[in-house]
């Protein structure tokens, strides 16, 4: 059995080190794309393979990824000036919002870049704003209000905070990801308006293969709906949810877990309770992330011989969006029929 640890942030290189560097956090060089090319940067490797999905085989668009590695937390990630550079030219930025890629809008305001950002928290349905939907933000445009403009200085975006009770893991919602490629095909069709129409296709062709997920999340629910399922942390809850399963872990040890704190003894206690009673079908741990109480669960789960897999928070290499997503549905199903 693998053994968790929490992962330890990346420290911010000196600007002299980090340009020398150049590519070390996004994978690009120093001197960047040309001058004519339409950059899109997104905080980590899974909203860059989306929308990298809407670009397709069209040429002059850039697509660069901040974080691309399972070493890299988002939550703890410190940028560095190569990261600055890669904002500070881009067209249009992709974050993931909700408080999980909060480094990216430090970013952006440091930067002083012009993009439009999409936050894709925004089109979950469970985003506590005023219709759920998406909202880019425009930092160039000039009809904001003194107290908006304000509120941007002080870098106090709803999307950019973590908001009690939202689970801000929203890439595990496959339906949030469909709104979240259709959003970037609009955007890219108004900084590339001859190739509007080849975005749209591209994002309806992805939307089609996000349907692919969704059938094999109905065929899951039709099988085991109400199945109890515990999660190590809130990072599958979405796609959970979306299979009708119910998730049965106390919120205080997931909380605890992913916030790298010790778990309270008695909810700790609460938790191995429900895996000694054997009601619970499957455990879904973070395999970038963990500690000695998420050791312990997974020790109690295979002691009475509960399936345990391991998803992860960011893209694996050589993998899609969809590939990745549809492994992890198979790995559930295969878990539940176990």
């Amino acid at each position: 059995m693998t053994r968790y640890r929490r992962i330890l942030p990346l420290f911010a290189l000196p600007a002299a080190s980090a340009l020398v560097l150049a590519g070390c956090a996004g994978g690009t060089d120093a001197a960047g794309p040309g001058d004519d090319a339409i950059t899109v940067v997104a905080s980590t490797n899974v909203y860059g393979d989306i929308a990298q999905q809407v670009v397709g085989d069209v040429e002059g668009v850039d697509v660069e990824s901040i974080i691309t590695s399972g070493a890299q937390d988002p939550h703890d990630y410190e940028p560095s000036a190569q990261d600055q550079l890669t904002v500070s030219r881009a067209d249009l930025i992709i974050e993931n919002g909700g408080g999980y890629d909060s480094f990216i809008d430090a970013l952006i305001d440091s930067s002083g870049t012009d993009a439009h950002v999409i936050t894709a928290a925004e089109s979950s349905h469970d985003w506590p704003g005023e219709d759920g939907d998406s909202h880019e933000h425009d930092h160039s445009e000039d009809e904001h209000s003194e107290e908006e403009h304000a509120a941007e200085e002080g870098h106090d975006h709803s999307g950019h905070d973590h908001i009690e009770g939202f689970n801000e893991h929203v890439w595990y919602d496959p339906h949030t990801i469909e709104h979240v490629a259709e959003h970037i095909a609009d955007e890219l069709g108004e900084l590339m308006p001859a190739e509007a129409d080849t975005f749209l296709a591209n994002a309806e062709q992805f939307a089609a293969e996000i349907a692919g997920l969704e059938e094999s999340l109905a065929i899951i629910a039709s099988e085991n709906a109400g199945a109890a399922v515990f999660v190590t942390e809130p990072v599958p809850v979405y796609l959970v949810s979306a299979a009708e399963l119910e998730n049965v872990t106390p919120e205080a040890f997931s909380e605890a877990v992913e916030e790298g704190q010790d778990v309270p003894p008695a909810t700790l206690l609460e938790a191995l309770g429900l895996l000694e009673s054997r009601d619970v079908r499957v455990v879904i741990a973070n395999a970038q992330t963990g500690g000695a109480e998420t050791t312990q669960v997974i020790d109690a789960a295979e002691t009475a011989g509960i399936p345990v897999i391991e998803f992860t928070e960011t893209l694996p290499e050589g993998q899609t969006y969809i590939s990745w997503m549809q492994e992890n549905i198979e790995a559930l199903a295969g878990a539940l029929a176990e």
